[in-house]
């Protein structure tokens, strides 16, 4: 599996240039990588110029995830049991921001039960906010 395509390297360079420009950057992560047969799991934000180093959420399974800079080719060349290697979630997408990711993994423990609680609040329906209780009063 190619781990970052050439859009989600777009995507992930635009966000280090936005950071480089604005030091209160806080967007959604943009590629998920995991650990098909463990707990490590990564959520990044950004790809610096040198198309190496990744800039997001870490969680290697011991329950403190941490934000920081981590290699795409160190993640590629891990070789796992059975052949496998480490797996980009397709089907990942977010709106929460990385700040919102973070809090959430690092009160919960991980990134995967941080994913459950985030995924929750984002698929939860949202009502109409009710107006003003003065309109129409007279108030």
């Amino acid at each position: 599996m190619i781990l970052l395509t050439q859009t989600l390297r777009a995507q992930l360079r635009a966000h280090a240039e936005d950071s480089a420009r604005n030091s209160r950057h806080d967007p959604a992560p943009v590629v998920k990588f995991f650990n098909p047969l463990g707990a490590a799991t990564w959520l990044a934000t950004e790809l610096l110029d040198d198309g190496d180093t990744l800039f997001g959420l870490a969680d290697l399974g011991f329950g403190c995830p941490e934000l920081g800079y981590f290699s795409l080719g160190e993640i590629a060349r891990l070789h796992l049991p059975f052949g496998l290697t480490i797996e980009r979630d397709i089907g990942f997408s977010t709106s929460a921001s990385l700040s919102v990711w973070a809090d959430t993994a690092r009160r919960a423990g991980s990134i995967r039960e941080a994913e459950s609680i985030i995924w929750r609040i984002e698929a939860a329906p949202v009502s109409k906010l009710p107006s003003d209780p003065d309109e129409g009063n007279g108030g």
